[in-house]
């Protein structure tokens, strides 16, 4: 049997928001395992919690570069948001959105890749850390293309021209006319950064989450003592909820509030004269992820004079 320890109790507290003795329980019916214990909380309607991302500990950049039927997107990250606001970090992260347009769009290639100042990508950021005295790395990058068409972007709490704490890319595969689909690509961008889906489709959803949802779903409607008929279109209808909420062509458009972003393709396909298809969608968003370290100052002052 797992020791549930204190910490343990708290972290799952935090993650969930049900009380302790409820954690320590969930806790011990799962043997420690905090999935499992997440599960038991949700089925017993105690957590409302879905999905929680990661406390964030990253400062930095999100960066995003266009050109024609391409576009591209880089996460740098440092130590203090102070630095996101220097210049030389600013102009670093650009180049590396802008070259990462010219790679196979994988991190490694970027870092390797030539920077016009001499040297790497890689190279250039070490510099860059000894020049301003922070530690940095280059997190991730991603690249969307389409053979006709656009890739649009938008950035959220821009600092500066492309570079923000939030970076969407969209592609939209058509004939029709460009900037029509790149005012139509930025619009879905900018859903896409408010209601942060987590696949374009539901085939593109992972099948073990949609199986956890699904057997969630269950548990919590055989609790209410229905019969297996109608747990069953409990279960269906709790499904079409859930891909509302996570599958970005199910889910409604923030801009109108009524129309599912389907159908939003599907009116401008009309409105352009040429079919319309949303091929992909990449959201960044700052440091997401990335567990912070909080430091206690008075406990590190008092060990150190012991």
């Amino acid at each position: 049997m797992t020791e549930i320890t204190a910490t343990m109790v708290k972290d799952l507290r935090e993650k969930t928001g049900a009380g302790m003795m409820d954690c320590k329980k969930a806790l011990n019916e799962s043997n420690g395992d905090m999935e499992a214990a997440l599960d038991w909380l949700r089925k017993k309607g105690l957590s409302a919690a879905a999905k929680k991302a990661g406390r964030v500990a990253a400062e930095g950049l999100v960066a995003v570069a266009a050109a024609a039927t391409k576009a591209s997107m880089v996460e740098v990250n440092a130590e203090t948001d102070f630095v996101g606001r220097n210049e030389q970090f600013q102009s670093f992260a650009l180049q590396a959105a802008k070259t990462a347009l010219e790679t196979n769009g994988s991190l490694e290639a970027l870092q390797n890749a030539a920077h016009p100042a001499g040297g790497t990508i890689q190279e250039a950021l070490t510099h860059l850390i000894a020049t301003i005295g922070e530690n940095m790395s280059l997190r991730r990058t991603a690249q969307l293309s389409v053979p006709q068409g656009v890739v649009a972007s938008y950035v959220h709490n821009a600092l500066a021209p492309n570079l923000g704490k939030i970076g969407v890319l969209v592609a939209l595969e058509s004939s029709g006319d460009t900037t029509k689909l790149l005012e139509l690509g930025r619009q879905i961008a900018m859903h896409v950064a408010a209601a942060r889906p987590d696949a374009l489709s539901i085939a593109d959803l992972d099948p073990k989450a949609v199986d956890r949802e699904r057997a969630i779903f269950a548990d919590q409607a055989r609790a209410s003592g229905k019969p297996e008929e109608i747990i069953t279109k409990m279960v269906e209808g709790r499904l079409r909820k859930y891909y509302e909420d996570v599958v970005l062509l199910e889910q409604v458009y923030v801009v109108d509030g009524e129309s599912r972003i389907a159908q939003v393709i599907e009116k401008a396909a009309k409105t352009l004269g040429a079919p319309v298809k949303l091929t992909g969608f990449v959201r960044y968003q700052l440091g997401e992820g990335i567990e912070k370290t909080t430091d206690d100052f008075a406990a590190e002052v008092a060990k150190m004079a012991s």
